[in-house]
């Protein structure tokens, strides 16, 4: 990792934790989460951070100090954890009362007892559900959001069809048990200010799940935790693992929480059908997930009564060897940068304690390596960077004004390309949020940059906080570099396109023309028509090219993610 890139997350996760100063609690206005103080908006960019296995106890903290992983979440720029809890450790009070060091023990996990007694050796003697608030608190002095969420009853890996923690009346998931857990914990932390939301149930499924029952269980758990602890977001998963709220088309949740209803989804490549992801035609398979998606889930931020979605499950590979994981996470980037979703990437953890019978198995979907050190993946801050972000602000006529620690900004502003923040004068400044007018970035979400321009004559990608801004009216219009008179304009095969003011030219009117909508083309001198594309070799150039993989058949063995750009809509100063 670079030296620019450290402080640039560094920067930006600053950003946030001024947010967090003036953001909470949280409230909800048509499909946004917002602060209620201002009315602005707030997004959640969360990251999945496990203890709901056997062991009870947040994962890694046999690893690294939990201060240590806590300053580390925030640096890599989320702004808020999605801290998972089993039922069983409230509600049992045999369960409850143990320390953590008779959790590990009974698990055999004497290896973990010693790194804990390294680590963390103030926690070894505290009981687990003490542990677990010491786990919030640490998150809360970082200036991190929490979302509590009841992942298990039962503690184990999640999940199974049949491991009897799927649906209401399996083996391990009694009703009244949930309520109760519910209930303990929203009355346990009212008043955290950290603690912002309480996800009731993780992945519903299994033989028993049916919609009638779904209905007459979230409402009694969605009111619990309203009644006990109304300053938090209720957060409400549909079936089928979380991947289906379809039947809230035909009949909406009855549920007056006072503006603090969310509902969450999941998706991954496995989410459908993971083979397609290796050797369909990827067009073809991304435009038809984005559809299942929109279907199941996303169309509640749509249409006259839209509410907040938070996607509270995705993730990949993170050694980047999954074929089907490394074409659906561009997919997936692209739907996500374009309706600036809220989310919680699955997973921070880089081992588990205990894992499958397996102790300090190795979690390929975390963002840390297996010893807590290092991310598994160098190049994860630059590909997620642009969804860290918020990208559209819920507007506002009186922007709100979030307090920034001066002194730091001004140590790192320069170094930090793009925004000027050194303001002198006063301790402490403010940072705006916006009230600007609708442009375009142009996305690369393979890469993570957005379309840069230097001079008239250099068109690069770069990164997004640093991207040029564009308007496209629509299918066969120029794609306009707002306030120069210019736009984009192709050349030929191979070579870069150039900016230029010949905008009414067949070489500068560009159109869509893949069926995942992430291919944008115009035609050269010949009428043949050009995809934009990011040099295999360097990602920063950009040329165009002959397009990939168009037809949607099995005949084409190129990868065409090289080729896929998207305009996404943004109102924020950049």
């Amino acid at each position: 990792m670079s030296a620019k890139t450290s402080h640039f997350i560094l920067l930006n996760s600053l950003i946030l934790f001024g947010t967090l100063c003036h953001s909470l609690p949280l409230s909800t206005s048509n499909r946004w989460i917002i602060d209620v103080a201002s009315g602005n908006r707030v997004k959640l960019a969360c990251v999945n951070w496990a203890a709901h296995m056997e062991a009870m106890v947040a994962e890694g903290l046999d690893k690294k100090p939990l201060k240590e992983i806590a300053t580390k979440v925030a640096l890599l720029g989320f702004n808020c954890v999605r801290l998972t809890w089993a039922t069983f450790m409230f509600t049992r009070k045999q369960q409850a009362s143990h320390t953590v060091a008779q959790s590990l023990h009974s698990l055999g996990l004497h290896k973990a007892s010693i790194g804990m007694a390294k680590n963390n050796p103030s926690l070894l003697n505290l009981t687990l559900v003490e542990a677990y608030e010491a786990v919030v608190n640490e998150l809360g002095a970082n200036d991190l959001m929490v979302v509590l969420d009841n992942h298990v009853s039962r503690p184990m890996w999640c999940c199974r069809s049949n491991d009897g923690n799927g649906f209401f009346g399996d083996q391990h998931f009694s009703s009244e048990e949930w309520l109760q857990g519910l209930t303990e914990v929203a009355e346990r932390f009212n008043g955290v200010r950290q603690v912002v939301a309480m996800s009731m149930r993780n992945e519903l499924r299994g033989a028993r799940q049916n919609v009638s029952q779904w209905y007459h269980y979230v409402q009694k758990g969605a009111r619990s935790i309203h009644e006990a602890n109304p300053e938090v977001l209720v957060i409400v998963s549909g079936l089928n693992y979380d991947t289906n709220l379809n039947f809230l088309q035909r009949r909406p949740l009855n549920l007056n929480l006072d503006n603090k209803l969310v509902y969450e989804a999941h998706w991954y490549s496995f989410s459908g059908k993971r083979r397609e992801w290796e050797v369909q035609p990827l067009n073809q398979v991304c435009a038809s997930a984005i559809q299942r998606f929109k279907n199941q889930a996303a169309f509640l931020i749509t249409g006259q009564n839209p509410v907040p979605l938070f996607v509270s499950e995705f993730g990949v590979d993170q050694r980047g060897v999954n074929r089907a994981d490394n074409r659906f996470l561009s997919c997936f980037l692209s739907f996500a940068a374009e309706n600036d979703l809220d989310w919680a990437l699955w997973a921070l953890q880089g081992s588990y304690y205990l894992r499958n019978g397996r102790p300090g198995f190795d979690e390929s979907y975390g963002v840390l390596d297996v010893d807590w050190n290092n991310l598994r993946n160098p190049k994860f801050q630059e590909r997620f960077q642009l969804i860290q972000t918020m990208i559209q602000g819920m507007v506002h006529p009186f922007p709100h004004l979030i307090k920034i620690n001066h002194a730091i900004l001004t140590h790192y502003s320069t170094i930090f390309i793009g925004i000027d923040i050194r303001m002198g004068g006063s301790k402490n400044r403010f940072y705006p949020s916006s009230n600007a007018s609708t442009y375009l970035m142009m996305y690369h979400p393979q890469s993570g940059r957005c379309v840069q321009v230097k001079g008239e004559d250099r068109i690069y990608l770069s990164s997004c906080q640093s991207g040029s801004r564009w308007s496209h009216e629509g299918e066969e219009n120029p794609i306009r570099l707002i306030g120069s008179g210019l736009c984009l304009k192709v050349v030929g095969d191979g070579l870069p396109p150039i900016l230029s003011t010949d905008c009414t030219s067949p070489q500068s009117t560009w159109k869509f023309v893949s069926s995942s909508k992430l291919h944008i083309a115009a035609p050269d001198e010949k009428s043949k028509m050009l995809c934009l594309e990011s040099n295999f070799s360097n990602f920063s150039v950009i040329i165009t090219g002959k397009c990939l993989c168009l037809e949607d058949t099995s005949t084409c063995n190129r990868d065409p993610q090289q080729q896929w750009f998207k305009l996404i809509p943004t109102n924020l100063q950049n």
